[in-house]
């Protein structure tokens, strides 16, 4: 291996550790704040792609249909709270009217819009709005569906009803994307040039993106009061709710910025490779070996790690390339063997 070859992989290693960090932030953030392991996290990164691959080809997007049905069984779900608790029934109209145009007519307004241009040649931004537009809610409507109810849970019974959101996710995108993959058009074709290593415009766009969401999220949670909020939930629930944080609505937003995060994600890694219905699977679990270096506590330790996977991951393709997932999972197990070795434990009802 030659200096010039080393620059390259370093590149590719920094574009996809820059994907892997955004994911493991966004599964940081949902545990500290639910104590959920988001494994669903990396089927967000295939519905973004495949349905920003379906406007782009000129199809209506399957998700749309998904948005529409998650909207109406949240809308019953929240009817059949309100019957069975008869000291809301005094508020019961007004709540329905909200809750008619939070689940019901949101999605049937977002689906109206896609039916209406998806035949046309839109632009870009257009696309990529669109697509934020209709995958995004579906991580407040999981949480509300399948985490709300069980929110005080041990977190063995989050983690297994987690696998199992994760296989519904993985079927419903098989029916409704097929098992061909898709790649979409990249955001430039420009390449630079810094001596003898060529940059891809496309990388760029990955890692300036990266670093605009994750100083972002910065500011949000050190100078936002629902930033701060999330973050009061998260170092500790009861605390948060003696104060009036209310924990559903923090959780609700913990899952709705992990969807954005994931569609993002899926939207800048789509045109470097071709995604699947399956693809995030695998891209969401190197995301989580990073959120493990970082404990799943911490942001910056998780960002580095994910760097690390990243690289590592690049540097295997050349050295053992049948080899690299292998070598990538397996960087797990010191880190966890160390993390065993150096905190203390604690029982699940001491915490």
């Amino acid at each position: 291996m030659d200096l010039s070859i080393a620059a390259i992989l370093a590149q590719d290693g920094i574009t996809t550790g820059a994907i892997y960090a955004l994911l493991a932030l966004a599964l940081v953030l949902v545990f500290s704040v639910t104590r959920v392991i988001f494994i669903p996290q990396g089927e967000f990164v295939s519905y973004g792609a495949l349905t920003l691959a379906a406007l782009q080809s000129q199809k209506f997007p399957a998700t749309c249909w998904l948005l529409m049905a998650m909207g109406a069984a949240c809308f019953v779900v929240e009817t059949a709270g309100l019957v069975r608790h008869p000291e809301r029934r005094r508020h019961a109209p007004r709540t329905l009217v909200m809750l008619a145009g939070r689940y019901l007519l949101f999605p049937i307004a977002v689906y109206a819009v896609t039916r209406g241009v998806f035949m046309q040649p839109l632009p870009m931004i257009v696309q990529i709005a669109l697509t934020l537009l209709i995958v995004i809610p579906m991580g407040p409507f999981v949480y509300r569906l399948v985490y709300e109810p069980i929110a005080e849970a041990t977190t063995l019974l989050l983690l297994i009803v987690a696998v199992a959101v994760h296989f519904a996710m993985v079927g419903l995108g098989l029916v409704m994307f097929g098992a061909e993959g898709s790649r979409t058009t990249a955001f430039t074709d420009a390449n630079f040039n810094i001596g003898s290593l060529s940059v891809s415009g496309q990388s760029l766009w990955v890692v300036g993106t990266a670093i605009v969401l994750i100083a972002a999220l910065y500011l949000y949670f050190d100078r936002t009061i629902s930033g701060k909020a999330l973050r009061a939930t998260s170092v500790n629930r009861l605390g948060a709710r003696l104060v009036g944080i209310g924990t559903t609505q923090a959780g609700r937003l913990a899952f709705t910025f992990a969807a954005g995060l994931g569609v993002l994600c899926g939207i800048l890694v789509a045109p470097l490779t071709t995604i699947y219905y399956d693809s995030g699977f695998l891209i969401g679990l190197k995301g989580f070996v990073g959120a493990i270096i970082g404990g799943l506590v911490s942001y910056p330790l998780a960002a580095a790690g994910s760097i690390l996977v990243g690289l590592l991951e690049s540097y295997s393709s050349f050295w053992a390339s049948a080899y690299k997932e292998v070598i990538v999972f397996t960087l797990i197990i010191p880190v966890l063997l160390w993390r065993s070795l150096a905190s203390p434990h604690a029982e699940e009802d001491e915490e």
